[in-house]
């Protein structure tokens, strides 16, 4: 009896637990005419669940038929029939939830559901048969990819024909209106056979009982594993809101290695395996959960509601088609003597923590397919479209990798465009910094004892001036005024600054310290700062447990505020999950904004807040950590690493500000010489540049700032040499002229570096030829002129004819050199003639503009000679 009780409590158990976040981002679909269901008409989507994907692939979507839950803690079901009878396999998914209004939702493969109602209550059960876990999803978790090749088997002899869908409705205060939900998921099926088989191993425990006031208590699992191998790719934990660290183990010849550790506060996804696990024949699957009792009075018994408590550890694998089995479940202590020796990280709780790890923060946003800009440009507003071949690299030369900074959280350009670097010293943001209220725990550390705001020189690197001393916990932002005062964020102390150069002490301080709070006196984590140099206004991003930009007066008044978390679907204008980085345009009066975890930049008015634009690349990946204005219309920005199974690197952007379009990519080519894993951007938090296009990029993880420079960038001077005048371009490194166009061409980025490979070569190969052939010419011609005459003299006037001919030279080559007799202009030489180009000797633009006015145009003489155009060059074909 004992034993049918347990399986009874072990199967409820699994039909009301939340896992997996799995990810999908499907295209917009076209509908398939095939309809089975209605929604609410105030739900999205449409009543076509099934989607044409193409010949062999098509999606399912699964949705709540619009319902509205009457009390806290509702299980809701719905089925869907598998559309086709052959074998299926599901390769991605794509959830339609938010945690405001749904704690969880579980997907189930099965053969016969246990209602055929439209939805019903999950108390009645999810299905008749035995049913599989296939997807779950829980606190807004971000997605995780499934390997190439690696599916979710359906349909067929062996596969379920139903999808049940689970949702639990937690709180339902969002319900307060009476709206209809159409929480779900969008499967994205395939009929090609998939080599290796997906499947689910939960490992869970069914009766720990947490005594209050506890301060630790553990819960352990362990089974042996008796199938053929699997390996092991991602993993996720769960537990309600007492647990503290949830860890999972292979221990294999009394070996313990880790599978994953992660707390179950943070998103629930499934995290990648750092170094994948492979299962054998008789390996020990072990997990331990790890709870705290503080706070409540009575026990706490392991159980479906949210006051319950739940200890969870899924395991994602896959395995040979021939040898799969998709669902295993351990929950059991096989041997409970061997957790003795389980390694003491297991031990070691995790707070919440908002910086630091990549999915802290969760989201699911769709990623777009098109790599265009979405940006919409205001009527009548002005474009520059700058020329495609820009290009920007690493300053190889720059000794400022060799700095010894702490994490490097903010870069700044002073009025003399010296480098400021604000940094955090002996200082690190880590899982022990803040408690689950944004509250700082380490103030028993003091204040950061070192400078942390740095002066450098951008050339040398030499250290200029310091300054910061014995004031900043956690330093964040950084950005300087038109009067060269200092204006930075603490994360810690929950703080806004403005410093004088030299001061020691604030000129202006905001927020409250140490107070987290989001009032019009509190800031929760600010962090950036950007002072209009017209008005001196003041805007403040706040920030990691906030989302507005709030405005100040010059002198610290509140003025207004704008922004709010990002809701259900795509993330509407104004909407932001961690504005992370601001910046000025002042020539167009907009304040640009770094909406970090929804990986875009959005751009508003000044002074009024009004949305103008959106900034969103895929290759922006799914964080953009910060943007940068140079003056004359070159945006700048970085990105976080990519996700799990995403293929966008950390890279630095160069855009068009008028128009969204990308220009330019860049990463670092050297090693930090400390860090010597660090050969590309580990986490690059800041980047600012100059009007020379010179860019500094601050890496907080690599705790260095690197330099990247122009290719294009030229001198222009005249000189004489020999009585000749030109025009003389001397490279810094290439001679590409940055031109402005009205129609650049969008190009493919390994086809672009091609091209600006051979536009280099050819352009530097192309001026040396056409300047040695240039210089050439008047020579030959001037002998030609010195032959003729000669011949001449000889054979029609003789002797007596040389001073003749020698004055008629004179004329000659006056009118060459013109009035002055200075020199020969060879500008003024072939611009007489039609169709003959004077690229090469006119002045070329440093602004880039094909249009600026020449004010020297080499005209220095009345009268032109007139000859002949010289002969085209051969063709390069």
């Amino acid at each position: 009896m004992a034993g049918l009780v347990n399986n009874l409590l072990i199967l409820f158990l699994v039909s009301q637990n939340n896992c997996l976040g799995f990810r999908g981002p499907l295209s917009v679909f076209k509908r398939y005419k095939d309809a089975t269901r209605s929604l609410s008409s105030e739900c999205l989507g449409s009543d076509r669940p099934v989607i044409s994907l193409g010949l062999s692939d098509f999606a399912l979507d699964i949705r709540m038929p619009g319902v509205t839950p009457k009390q806290s803690d509702t299980y809701l079901c719905m089925s869907v029939p598998l559309p086709v009878d052959d074998e299926a396999y599901v390769v991605d998914f794509k959830p339609h939830a938010s945690m405001d209004t749904v704690h969880h939702m579980l997907l189930f493969g099965c053969n016969e559901p246990s209602s055929t109602e439209n939805y019903w209550d999950c108390d009645e059960g999810t299905c008749k048969d035995k049913s599989n876990i296939l997807y779950a999803w829980a606190r807004n978790a971000p997605p995780t990819r499934l390997p190439k090749g690696v599916g979710f088997r359906v349909g067929g002899e062996t596969g379920g024909k139903f999808f049940v869908l689970q949702v639990h409705y937690g709180d339902i205060s969002a319900f307060r209106d009476k709206h209809k939900d159409c929480s779900g998921v969008t499967l994205h099926l395939t009929h090609q056979k998939q080599p290796l088989i997906a499947g689910m191993y939960l490992m869970m425990s069914v009766s720990t009982v947490i005594p209050p006031g506890e301060k630790v208590v553990d819960a352990d699992i362990a089974c042996h594993y008796k199938r053929f191998p699997m390996h092991l790719f991602a993993y996720r934990v769960h537990t309600h809101r007492l647990g503290k660290v949830v860890s999972g183990y292979r221990v294999r010849n009394g070996q313990w290695t880790l599978i994953g550790r992660q707390s179950p506060q943070l998103p629930q996804a499934f995290y990648p395996v750092e170094h994948p696990v492979d299962v054998s024949y008789d390996d020990i699957l072990a997990a331990r959960c790890v709870f705290s009792g503080e706070g409540r009075t009575t026990e706490t018994h392991i159980g479906g509601t949210a006051n319950d408590e739940m200890c969870n550890f899924y395991i994602m694998y896959y395995m040979e088609a021939k040898h799969a089995v998709s669902y295993m479940t351990c929950t059991q202590n096989a041997n409970p003597e061997m957790f003795r020796n389980i390694p003491q990280e297991a031990n070691i709780p995790i707070p919440v923590k908002p910086d630091m790890l990549k999915m802290t923060h969760g989201h699911h946003e769709e990623i777009k397919d098109t790599d265009k800009s979405s940006l919409q440009l205001s009527k009548g507003e002005e474009e520059l479209i700058l020329d495609q071949d820009f290009h920007i690299e690493e300053a190889v030369e720059w000794p400022g990798l060799d700095l010894k900074l702490g994490q490097v959280s903010g870069l700044a350009l002073d009025l003399e465009n010296n480098l400021v670097v604000f940094h955090r010293g002996d200082h690190v943001w880590d899982e022990n910094s803040f408690d689950s209220k944004f509250v700082y725990q380490q103030r028993g550390l003091g204040p950061i004892e070192q400078n942390t705001i740095l002066v450098l020189n951008p050339s040398t690197a030499k250290l200029l001036h310091s300054t910061g001393k014995s004031l900043f916990y956690l330093p964040h932002g950084l950005s300087i005024d038109k009067n060269g005062n200092y204006w930075v964020t603490d994360v810690a102390l929950h703080q806004v600054f403005k410093l004088g150069a030299d001061a020691k002490e604030p000129l202006l301080t905001l927020g409250v310290a140490l107070q987290p709070g989001s009032d019009k006196n509190h800031f929760c984590q600010p962090t950036d700062v950007a002072v209009d140099p017209i008005t001196g206004s003041v805007y403040v991003s706040d920030g990691y447990c906030n989302s507005r930009i709030i405005q100040f007066s010059p002198n610290g008044l509140y003025i207004m505020q704008w922004g709010e978390e990002t809701s259900l679907g795509r993330a509407r204008p104004g909407q932001f999950r961690i504005p992370h980085s601001l910046a000025l345009i002042p020539d167009f009066s907009q304040l640009c904004v770094a909406d970090r975890e929804n990986g875009r930049i959005q751009c508003f008015r000044l002074g009024t807040g009004e949305f103008v634009r959106e900034i969103k690349h895929k290759s922006f990946g799914r964080e953009l950590f910060a943007v940068s204005y140079a003056p004359g219309g070159l945006l700048f920005a970085v990105n976080g690493m990519p996700y799990p199974g995403e293929a966008e690197p950390a890279q630095g952007f160069v855009m068009n500000f008028s128009t969204g379009e990308i220009i330019d990519t860049f990463i670092p080519l050297r090693k930090v010489e400390y860090c010597t894993e660090c050969l590309r951007f580990e986490m690059p938090h800041d980047v600012v540049a100059s009007e020379d296009k010179t860019v500094f990029v601050g890496d907080v993880h690599a705790r260095t700032v690197w330099k990247f420079a122009s290719t294009e960038k030229m001198e222009h001077r005249s000189v004489k040499k020999a009585g000749i005048e030109v025009q003389e371009i001397k490279e810094s490194e290439t001679i590409v002229e940055a031109r402005l166009k009205n129609n650049p061409e969008p190009t493919d980025p390994l086809k672009k570096q091609e091209k600006q490979h051979l536009v280099r070569q050819a352009s530097t190969g192309v001026s040396f030829v056409l300047i040695t052939t240039l210089l050439i010419i008047p020579v030959v011609v001037l002998l030609a002129i010195l032959v003729f005459i000669r011949w001449r003299k000889t054979t029609v006037y003789g002797a007596d004819g040389e001073h003749k001919l020698d004055s008629n030279s004179s004329r000659v080559l006056g009118r060459l050199r013109g009035k002055g007799g200075g020199g020969l202009n060879l500008g003024n030489f072939f611009a007489s003639h039609k169709g003959y180009s004077r690229k090469g000797f006119d002045r070329l633009s440093t602004e880039g503009s094909d249009q600026e006015k020449d004010e020297d145009d080499g005209t220095d003489s009345e009268e032109e000679y007139s000859a002949p155009p010289p002969p085209p060059a051969p063709s390069s074909s």
